[in-house]
């Protein structure tokens, strides 16, 4: 069997993984072969670029890493990587803020990931590429010769060419994706949208089922929804419903209904709007008060970015704002925190939650969505709300979908979930658990790896219209 080789920005060395709510380790764990390397950014910061990345051997897997300089995190990463292309590919054109030094930065680091991991391949190695970080790692790798099957997975939205079009370099950024054999998107839309920009972008392109032909290029474009490992999940989430710190939690509700939102603090996890909904609710619909709680835990990131800072001042705000029209002197309504909660830890808090409130207001997939359902308890299990614009939309459709731009509509979810009744929820639990089975961690992996396997195809000279 050929060996696996992960490629991310981020490497999860085996040495420094703390509380961890998911992420990339967590859904490529059934992808690592005995014998898979892993390469990427240590997450460190050094005076001078390393010439050669370092080893460090797992259990079953090699991690390979290089560290960045200081100059290069602040221009590839905190500038362009999540200044530029993550608004650009949340719609927030707004907040893109493009700079030529950063971008090429940007593809300065993505030569120097090349060159580093070039000299640590075989010939046989199956690469397996992942997020917007890296989309001219293939373009790249092609450039020193290497003819490895390259494939690339994008974890974000991908957005049309009117978008697109927005971001200076973009044909750039497009042509090189070619670079790759197989490049995954998790929804129908997000490989459609990408379609149409290859369509519309790169002249002379022929599109037929998935599959384009650029440059004397082939690449194959396929929907693969990324999952967890949902019967593992939900036996953490059993277990943890008797742990001693969901005991804790549960006392201090006396008896209430518990709302969890679970989300890194980010713009585009529709935070703010959340929070307004749920002050709507204890407005508009008073039986609720002193009968639900609502917990939010966004772990801090990217705190170097003004937006961050401004999204966060606001939601200090609003929890204010919220705590001081409706707490009494035992019941605050709205508990907020920044701290990193461990994954066993949230299951069982996700368990005794009544509802799980996941409103992005764009998002790649959301697993926290699956998380919650697979973390029910079967007999009595709580109500998802879920926005429309976060992947798991797409399949998760017996959730109450809700527009993640409107606090009322959200609030009015709220109150429907908290007065569904025990039939209902059943009904809705049901279609939504064989949903979160059917498309585990395992089958994303199986899935994007047999494709990736398949030898190279000519592809078909009949054109596919993509719908808009």
């Amino acid at each position: 069997m050929a060996r696996l080789v992960i490629v991310s920005n981020r490497v999860p060395l085996p040495s420094e993984r703390g509380p961890r709510a998911g992420g990339l380790a967590v859904a490529l764990a059934d992808a690592l072969r005995p014998g898979t390397l892993w390469f990427g950014w240590s997450g460190r910061r050094s005076g001078t670029p390393d010439p050669e990345a370092r080893l460090q051997r797992g259990d079953s897997t090699t991690y390979a890493t290089i560290d960045l300089t200081e100059a290069e995190y602040r221009s590839f990463y905190v500038n362009f990587a999540n200044g530029a292309l993550w608004p650009l590919l949340h719609f927030r054109l707004g907040l893109v803020e493009f700079r030529r030094e950063d971008y090429e930065a940007y593809r300065g680091v993505n030569r120097r990931f090349a060159e580093a991991l070039a000299r640590l391949l075989r010939d046989d190695d199956l690469i397996w590429v992942h997020d917007y970080h890296l989309f001219l790692l293939g373009e790249e790798l092609r450039r020193l010769g290497v003819r490895n099957r390259i494939g690339f997975f994008l974890h974000t939205p991908f957005v049309p060419p009117a978008l697109l079009h927005a971001l200076p370099r973009a044909a750039e950024l497009l042509r090189a994706m070619c670079g790759f054999d197989v490049v995954g998107f998790h929804t129908r839309t997000y490989q459609r949208a990408f379609l149409e920009c290859v369509r519309e972008i790169l002249p002379g392109t022929r599109v037929s089922d998935g599959a384009f032909s650029y440059d004397g290029r082939h690449v194959l474009s396929i929907v693969d929804p990324i999952g967890i490992d949902a019967a593992g999940f939900a036996a953490t989430a059993a277990r943890a419903e008797h742990s001693a710190e969901t005991m804790r939690l549960r006392e201090s509700l006396g008896g209430r209904a518990l709302a969890i939102g679970v989300d890194r603090l980010d713009y585009s996890k529709g935070l703010v709007n959340r929070f307004e909904a749920f002050g709507r609710l204890l407005g508009k619909y008073p039986q609720h008060r002193r009968q639900v709680s609502f917990l939010q835990i966004a772990a801090r990131s990217r705190e170097e970015s003004g937006s961050y800072q401004r999204l966060r001042r606001e939601l200090d705000r609003i929890v204010g704002d919220t705590n001081g029209r409706f707490s009494e002197f035992d019941w605050v309504p709205l508990r907020y925190m920044t701290s990193t909660v461990r994954r066993q830890i949230l299951a069982g808090f996700y368990r005794c939650a009544h509802l799980g409130v996941v409103t992005p207001l764009r998002d790649g997939m959301n697993l926290v969505a699956k998380e919650y359902v697979a973390a029910q308890d079967p007999t009595d299990p709580g109500v998802l709300i879920l926005s429309r614009f976060a992947g798991a939309a797409e399949d998760l459709t017996e959730a109450l979908i809700v527009n993640p731009f409107d606090a009322d509509e959200i609030a009015d979810a709220m109150h429907e979930a908290l007065a569904m009744p025990l039939a209902e929820r059943l009904r809705r639990y049901a279609a939504l658990r064989e949903r979160v089975w059917d498309t585990t961690a395992s089958k994303y992996c199986a899935k994007f790896l047999t494709y990736l396997e398949q030898e190279e195809r000519p592809v078909p000279r009949l054109r596919l219209q993509v719908a808009s």
